[in-house]
């Protein structure tokens, strides 16, 4: 297996051991997860899903190249979105949004491009840190994870982990 392939392949079993965490946090935990995190997950999702293409594709030359790309992209929106729920975790609380509706109900009652703007603007539940591990709630552990994803996806985008030149 190549460096890189092996690169991807780690990459998603990151992943889906963060999607094992944020289920095991909420059906044994019983923590309720706010819009922000489900669009976190979602985000995870689709690192974990383009990590997956390119470790079944072991793609050469520019190929890796792309997937490098759409891993920095989706890493990127991950750290946006979690930013966005920390800062609103350090807002005073007196500037929290009001809380809103479960996602669940959303999906059931509005259409989803409005369930997808009421989940980036972010509700009272997104400024709620219900758990925390070395001082880092869920978002804060989360941007980590995005920020160390983004740097790895532009280091495959610009080149590294490039399969050797037979000698």
């Amino acid at each position: 297996m190549s460096g890189r392939r092996l690169v991807f392949l780690l990459i998603f079993l990151v992943c889906a051991a963060l999607l094992a965490t944020a289920f095991y946090m909420e059906y044994v935990m019983l923590l309720e997860p706010c819009p922000l995190c489900w669009l976190q997950r979602m985000a995870v999702m689709a690192v974990g899903a383009v990590a997956l293409l390119a470790a079944l594709h072991g793609p050469r030359g520019w190929g890796g190249r792309v997937y490098g790309f759409l891993l920095a992209f989706f890493s990127v929106l991950g750290v946006a979105l979690a930013a966005r729920q920390l800062w609103l975790q350090s807002l005073p609380e007196e500037q929290v949004p009001a809380c809103g509706p479960s996602v669940d109900y959303l999906l059931e009652v509005l259409p989803l491009r409005e369930v997808l703007s009421i989940a980036m603007r972010g509700t009272g539940d997104c400024a709620e840190v219900v758990w925390r591990f070395l001082g880092l709630s869920i978002p804060g552990w989360t941007a980590i994870f995005f920020v160390a994803l983004a740097l790895l996806g532009l280091a495959i985008l610009f080149g590294a982990f490039r399969p050797r030149a037979s000698q």
